[in-house]
C-alpha cells in the first residue's frame, strides 16, 4: 500500500490570476555563528537583497580548464544528440547542457570544490544535494536571453520544491560585460513571491528551455516591481561568480555583440527540501532538469 504524504501549498500560482505572497521561509537558513567561507556582512547581504556577487571563486587557470571542457562538451555530436543538450531555435546551436555534473567529472568535481558547496551549505543550514546543473552557452552575434522569472516559481509548480532552501551559482567562464546578455536581478524581489496565471501544460519544459511562456510575469506586475526593487546587471570577469536566492525576480538579455558569455549554472537545495510532487503541473518533469537523487554532496 502507498502512502501520499500531503504538503501545504506555501506559494499558490498557475491559477487564473497572478497572485503576490509574501515570503514565507528565511532566506539564510544557517546559524550566523555557523563557521564558513561566507562572512557575517555578506550573509546579511544576502538576505537584503537576494544576492552575493564574488570577484573571483576561481583562479584562471581553473577558468581555462572548465572552459575547455565547455568546448569538448558542445562540439561532441553524441552530447548534441543527447536530450540533456538544448538548441538555440534560430541558430540551432547548442544553448545549453544539463546535468552536467553527471556527465562531466571535470564539473562533478566543481560541484565538489568546498569554495562552492561550503557556501551553499553554511547559506543553507544543512547537507544539500543539486537539484539542477547545467552549462549555458552564450555565443556572439544573437544568442537569445532568458526572460524574467523566478525560479523557485518553476521549481515550485513543476518539480515539487516545497520550501524557498534553494540557492544557485553563477561561475563565469568568460568576462561578462554589460553588452553581452549578462544577468539581471532585482534587488529584494527575492522577499516576494508571484504566483503566475495560466495552467502549466503537459511536456511544458520542451517548450520553456528555448522560450519561456508559463510562468512568465504580466508587464504589469513586472513594471511595479522594478519600480520598487530597481534592477542591477551584473559584470565580472571569468571566474567571477554570482550566488542568488532562488525567488529572485532575474533575466538576460540578447547577445548581440561578438563577445561570448559562457557560464556554469549548479542549483543546490537541501536535502531537508526535498521534492515531492509539482504543485502546480500534470506531471513532473524530467530528472535531468529536476533532480529526485537527494544524496547529498560530499
Amino acid at each position: 500500500m502507498t502512502t501520499t504524504t500531503h504538503v501545504t501549498d506555501l506559494y499558490p500560482t498557475r491559477g487564473a490570476t497572478e497572485v503576490v505572497t509574501p515570503r514565507q521561509d528565511p532566506v539564510v537558513w544557517g546559524s550566523p555563528d555557523t563557521p564558513g567561507p561566507v562572512s557575517a556582512g555578506d550573509l546579511q547581504a544576502l538576505d537584503r537583497d537576494g544576492f552575493l556577487a564574488v570577484d573571483q571563486l576561481i583562479g584562471p587557470d581553473e577558468v581555462e580548464v572548465y572552459r575547455r571542457e565547455l568546448d569538448r562538451l558542445v562540439t561532441d555530436p553524441g552530447i548534441r544528440a543527447d536530450e540533456r543538450s538544448i538548441v538555440e531555435p534560430k541558430s540551432q546551436e547548442i544553448r545549453s547542457v544539463f546535468e552536467v555534473h553527471k556527465i562531466s567529472e571535470v564539473f562533478a568535481r566543481l560541484v565538489r570544490d568546498e569554495r562552492v558547496v561550503g557556501r551553499a551549505r553554511q547559506i543553507l543550514g544543512s547537507d544539500v544535494y543539486v537539484h539542477q546543473s547545467r552549462i549555458n552557452v552564450k555565443p556572439g552575434f544573437g544568442a537569445s536571453g532568458f526572460y524574467w522569472h523566478s525560479d523557485f516559481e518553476t521549481w515550485h509548480a513543476e518539480d515539487g520544491l516545497p520550501n524557498m532552501r534553494t540557492i544557485s551559482v553563477s561561475i563565469a567562464l568568460t568576462e561578462n560585460y554589460d553588452t553581452n546578455g549578462g544577468l539581471m536581478i532585482m534587488p529584494g524581489s527575492h522577499k516576494t513571491f508571484l504566483g503566475c496565471a495560466g495552467a502549466t501544460p503537459k511536456d511544458n519544459y520542451k517548450k520553456s528551455l528555448q522560450m519561456q511562456d508559463a510562468g512568465t510575469p504580466s508587464d504589469e506586475a513586472l513594471t511595479t516591481m522594478a519600480s520598487e526593487y530597481g534592477i542591477k546587471l551584473f559584470t565580472g570577469k571569468a571566474g567571477s561568480a554570482t550566488w542568488f536566492d532562488c525567488n529572485c525576480m532575474h533575466g538576460s538579455g540578447d547577445n548581440i555583440t561578438p563577445f561570448p558569455r559562457s557560464n556554469v549554472f549548479i542549483v543546490f537545495n537541501s536535502v531537508e527540501n526535498a521534492a515531492v510532487e509539482p504543485f502546480a503541473a500534470p506531471i513532473r518533469r524530467p530528472e535531468f532538469i529536476g533532480a529526485r537523487d537527494f544524496t547529498p554532496v560530499k
